[in-house]
């Protein structure tokens, strides 16, 4: 059993979590993710690791409660209970090579991933400036521990009720603008966030890096559910990635497998008594 340690409501939906896991701890490097169950009846679901302490031998997850196993992991479990099952970390880590300076953009709940990616590229040498976004004020979160993790750091919110109006990408196309020396972009978040970005740095010629995790199902590479065409070749986001060139993903393919189980998901929220709970508070 992998025991809850620490338990934070970050924002409306968006739950910090730490859990008592010492392998996964140790062996965590930037970019890896984590398969949890609930229970043991419950489905696996791929949470990337956003944090961890070797020396406590815990990790620390943040999601966003949004289907049936997320709403009930954010609803139901609290500081010490125990979770069924922690897998990892698995995936690809991210390549920390120093090339010089870095923009690292995170959207929404794509802040909390880039966290240890920022640590890795500076601990690299590199010079990193980070872009995040969130919707709007009151749903921000970790801007202070991005900012302890980066040389310089550009918020942005959808209404301009904190920082810079508008998106990270508009951020980013400022610092293009402005001649700011840019060798490396990776971006984390919602997929049409990561799709722009790729398309406004491709005519740039500034590499890339995007991270598909939003498709993986069974987070080993058998069910083949999170195959992706990458440039000429089909790749497996999570034996393969989650981190792919963003200039080669088939983005069309990658939304159109964002839908395949769309209707089992709502049956999944429809047939769950927290899941209904959750959704009637949150219309009051």
């Amino acid at each position: 059993m992998y025991r809850i340690t620490g338990k934070t409501v970050l924002a409306t939906g968006v739950v910090e979590m730490t859990i008592e896991a010492p392998r996964v701890a140790k062996a965590h490097k930037p970019g890896q993710f984590l398969m949890v169950m609930n229970r043991e009846d419950s489905e696996r679901v791929p949470l990337t690791i956003a944090d961890s302490n070797p020396e406590k031998g815990e990790v620390t997850i943040v999601f966003l409660e949004v289907g049936r196993s997320t709403i009930e992991l954010g609803e139901e479990f609290q500081v010490g209970d125990d979770l069924f099952a922690v897998l990892g970390p698995l995936g690809t880590p991210t390549h920390l090579d120093r090339v010089g300076t870095v923009v690292v953009i995170g959207g929404g709940l794509g802040v909390a991933p880039i966290y240890p990616i920022c640590k890795g590229l500076r601990e690299a040498g590199n010079r990193v400036v980070t872009i995040i976004g969130y919707r709007r004020k009151d749903l921000m979160f970790w801007d202070d521990k991005l900012r302890s993790a980066s040389d310089e750091l550009i918020v942005t919110t959808d209404d301009g009720s904190f920082g810079m109006k508008g998106f990270v990408s508009d951020a980013l196309k400022k610092l293009h603008d402005e001649g700011r020396p840019m060798d490396r972009v990776v971006a984390i978040g919602p997929p049409i966030m990561m799709r722009a970005v790729a398309e406004m740095t491709r005519p740039w010629e500034v590499p890339t890096t995007v991270s598909l995790n939003t498709i993986m199902i069974d987070g080993t590479g058998m069910c083949g559910g999170c195959r992706v065409g990458i440039g000429d070749e089909t790749r497996f986001v999570c034996v393969d990635g989650p981190d792919f060139d963003g200039h080669k993903v088939h983005w069309d393919e990658m939304f159109a497998r964002m839908k395949v189980y769309q209707r089992e998901e709502r049956e999944a929220i429809a047939s769950s008594p927290s899941c209904r709970l959750y959704f009637e508070t949150l219309k009051r």
